[in-house]
């Protein structure tokens, strides 16, 4: 969803209600987990974080707490969200002066001793059609690592136009999200 002015709280829980009872806009909901499918475009980014069983705590809690979405263009709408199978967010970006608003529903967590992540995947109101894996995991030899994971196409026509302006947008989300997560587990 493209907007010009920026949506108020009332507006997006609005939306967010609106999504509740839709599916997902792809047909190979969980693909992250194995492959992805054919007929995407896929990207996937590792951004180390540190090493050791407090690393992994720190980086675990981040995702915990959506951390990885605070880069300042965009916001998550609702940081406070469950992580759990079904829970509904939405996130809203600025950029080229629009606001635009993308609702996803988490898939699927993995909550492991030495992993932890979910997957969530595009509804409706989501200007792309897809899923990402948002991780952390502590390696054999003790390093920790965030891993991002996407599998998408265009949907809304704005999208398709804008290709090489929404792949970048993309890649951008990605690094400054390994950033994100790299400023939170080496925080106080």
């Amino acid at each position: 969803m493209f907007l010009i002015h920026r949506p108020g709280e009332r507006r997006i829980r609005e939306v967010l209600a609106s999504q509740e009872g839709v599916g997902f806009s792809y047909p190979e909901v969980g693909a992250t987990r194995i492959e992805a499918p054919a007929g995407y475009q896929v990207h996937r980014e590792r951004f180390a974080l540190g090493s050791g069983a407090g690393a992994f705590g720190r980086a675990r809690q981040a995702v915990r707490q959506w951390r990885m979405f605070e880069m300042g263009w965009l916001e998550l709408c609702w940081p406070d969200a469950l992580i759990a199978p079904g829970s509904t967010v939405a996130v809203l970006a600025r950029h080229l002066g629009l606001w635009s608003l993308h609702a996803a529903r988490i898939v699927y967590v993995i909550d492991e001793p030495r992993k932890y992540g979910f997957a969530y995947g595009t509804l409706a109101e989501h200007a792309e059609s897809g899923e990402e894996w948002f991780g952390v995991e502590q390696r054999e030899n003790d390093s920790v690592w965030y891993e991002v994971l996407a599998f998408s196409r265009e949907k809304h026509v704005l999208a398709k136009i804008g290709y090489p302006f929404t792949r970048g947008l993309q890649s951008k989300f990605r690094r400054d999200s390994g950033l994100a997560m790299q400023r939170a587990v080496a925080g106080p």
